[in-house]
């Protein structure tokens, strides 16, 4: 496979970036996490990533693990062209597929997945429990997914100085972008706490969820599918 071709951050890159603390090391962690899982550090390892975005975390995987078979999952026709533009001659060995998870019903076929900053877009009325569920059944028994998602504060209490932390983030970011950018990322969102994701993804069929990164609200977690 062909070295993967980083190019310049995109518009929707630079934003979150800007908007997110730790953003910029996001993808770099959560692909060295997938690789040390036991089933995705095997060679030749499939690996899926759902809500590809604009290709963040599949350049890092081509960086990192250039054997993986790689899929690539968006429901935005935008997204995955600008995925597949960004990556240029090394997304040739790459499968593509405009659609959701949930839609594909994918049977067990995958040794470990990614997935950043899509389950915080459901709303938690079954769609964030569907989405899970079709993951946990698209990964092999003892199959990893890394988990990155814009969580509930866990006190309360700090909720003010937690949100105004974040703005001042932004500030210091000199963050300037369209409101079309903005309004998914920081309005269209539906967090929930850690009670409730645990909840969530031991209904869908993982065990319970192993915190690995924390910046402000934004966590990232490690689950494994049960057998």
């Amino acid at each position: 496979m062909a070295a993967p071709i980083s190019g310049e951050l995109s518009g929707y890159d630079q934003v979150v970036q800007g908007l997110i603390p730790g953003y910029a090391s996001l993808a770099r962690l959560g692909v060295a996490l997938l690789a040390a899982s036991p089933l995705a550090a095997q060679a030749g390892a499939e690996v899926l990533v759902a809500g590809c975005g604009t290709g963040a975390e599949l350049v890092e995987a081509l960086a990192q693990r250039p054997d993986w078979r790689l899929s690539a999952i968006d429901p935005s026709e935008v997204m995955l062209s600008a995925a597949q533009q960004r990556l240029g001659t090394a997304a040739t060995g790459l499968t593509w597929q405009q659609s959701t998870v949930e839609a594909l019903e994918l049977e067990a076929s995958f040794d470990g997945a990614l997935s950043v900053l899509v389950l915080q877009a459901l709303p938690d009325d079954g769609s964030k429990l569907a989405f899970l569920s079709a993951l946990a059944r698209c990964l092999r028994p003892g199959g990893q997914l890394v988990l990155v998602d814009l969580m509930r504060p866990a006190l309360p209490l700090l909720e003010e100085q937690m949100a105004e932390a974040w703005l001042g983030f932004q500030r210091a970011s000199q963050l300037e972008a369209p409101l079309e950018l903005l309004e998914p990322l920081t309005h269209g969102a539906h967090p929930v706490g850690l009670a409730r994701l645990t909840a969530l993804v031991n209904a869908a069929g993982f065990g319970d969820p192993a915190r690995v990164f924390q910046a402000l609200d934004y966590e990232g977690f490690l689950l494994q599918r049960s057998s």
